[in-house]
């Protein structure tokens, strides 16, 4: 936890990071009909998958994408930090935009012999990725059964596209500018040569599972709350993890607000930065960390105030 060390991700990090954790985003194409390119744009969700760092994106046969795409080839794909459970809802009632990546290029189709190249790729993810789950230690299984799995395993929505109940035209995006979004207002263009040289957290894969996870699980709420106390020094009535890197946690902490008129308090939401006390290379690691980080909390706690306090099962 101490100096010397940087604390967060570069820009081009982050980039990586989302599109990894992730695996829908918006895309939006120019409308088109037989004239040619029309000033209004076409947007629906879609999924992708990422392949030497490039998203292939899956596009349903009769999206309107496949006609525009024919005429213009320009597109941009947003995606957001994954946003599991009620994390999405509070950031909207707090009025805070997610941060999130947007990708401006052009989407070149893939021959028929370069789909099944990228659908035996996907598919041999997605069996890696479970071979993986399966060997889990207790210390990530322990947090992923509190998550949902039907809403974030990246290999439960992908699952979908190499089932032959809908057809779809894949795309390789081949990107010319990215930029990383922060809150409403905040934008970095990001170097794509950085982005290219940089690589995603390999938890990245796995982090929407493990953020909400963590959500879910009152005690390890109560434990996030020890955490700001003990590693940050602030008191929160409650805390949420917002996302998570190799390098630690961003959290969202519930403060008690300045005194109302009539004498109630309200309350309000604020974010903070949690460092691991060594970087995870990968979910093992990341999971191992927080329960030794955990327990020391724990312990201090109880050593403090001369109650037992028991840690979290993990």
């Amino acid at each position: 936890m101490k100096g010397g060390r940087t604390t967060v991700l570069t820009f081009a990090e982050k980039c990586k990071n989302i599109l990894a954790s992730n695996w829908q985003g918006s895309l939006n194409t120019v409308k088109a009909d037989a004239k040619g390119s029309k000033n209004e744009l076409h947007s629906s969700k879609v999924k992708y998958f990422v392949k030497r760092g490039r998203p292939y994106i899956w596009v349903p046969d009769g999206d309107l994408h496949n006609v525009n795409t024919v005429i213009d080839e320009r597109g941009s794909l947003a995606v957001t930090s994954p946003l599991p459970g009620s994390l999405a809802n509070l950031l909207q009632s707090l009025k805070k935009a997610p941060n999130r990546i947007a990708l401006v290029g052009e989407l070149i189709p893939l021959s028929d012999k370069k789909v099944k190249s990228a659908a035996e790729s996907l598919r041999e993810t997605l069996i890696s990725e479970g071979e993986a789950i399966k060997a889990f230690s207790y210390s990530v299984t322990g947090i992923l059964s509190s998550s949902d799995f039907r809403y974030t395993s990246r290999a439960e929505n992908l699952q979908e596209l190499l089932n032959r109940d809908q057809e779809y035209r894949i795309y390789k995006f081949s990107p010319s500018s990215i930029t990383y979004i922060e809150g409403k207002e905040n934008s970095h263009e990001v170097d794509l040569k950085d982005v290219e040289e940089s690589k995603a957290d390999s938890l990245s894969l796995f982090s929407a599972s493990v953020i909400d996870g963590i959500n879910r699980s009152e005690a390890r709420r109560r434990a996030l709350v020890i955490f700001c106390a003990t590693y940050l020094n602030k008191i929160v009535k409650d805390a949420l993890v917002l996302s998570i890197d190799r390098k630690g946690l961003d959290l969202l902490g519930k403060f008690v607000g300045p005194m109302a008129d009539d004498g109630s308090h309200e309350y309000q939401w604020k974010e903070l930065r949690l460092l691991l006390k060594e970087e995870a290379p990968d979910v093992e690691a990341f999971c191992k960390r927080l329960v030794e980080m955990e327990e020391e909390a724990i312990k201090n706690v109880s050593s403090f105030s001369g109650l037992p306090l028991e840690p979290n099962e993990t």
